[in-house]
């Protein structure tokens, strides 16, 4: 497995934790709220991942992979609302947590190394 495909699948995994998370979370006002913001922003780190791999260039490269790990930065502050708001128990928030700062650590990563090619 190449190692795009790893962090791709690593997206997608996180992206269908997402969803299960939203899904668990209350259905009140907030949590319809948190959920749907955490849901969008959550779940398209995969899909920029993707398209940044068919880039036409190194600068869309860059580009879309920026895309990516703002998505993550956002989903990363969703992601604390819940565990500050109790919406969700903390102890099973720690792993999604994890996930998200190292998949934002691996996109930055990848976009300082592209930058060098320029």
């Amino acid at each position: 497995m190449a190692k795009g495909d790893d962090i791709e699948k690593r997206l997608i995994d996180f992206a269908v934790r997402i969803i299960v998370l939203c899904d668990a979370l209350p259905q009140t006002r907030s949590g319809d709220h948190v959920g749907g913001q955490l849901l969008r922003s959550g779940t398209s780190p995969a899909a920029h991942y993707a398209e940044a791999r068919g880039a036409e260039s190194v600068k869309d490269f860059i580009h879309k992979l920026k895309l990516c790990l703002k998505e993550l930065n956002e989903s990363s502050v969703w992601l604390r609302i819940i565990v500050g708001s109790a919406m969700h128990p903390a102890a099973k928030m720690e792993l999604i947590l994890q996930e998200c700062s190292e998949l934002s650590r691996i996109m930055n990563a990848s976009i300082q190394t592209a930058r060098q090619k320029l």
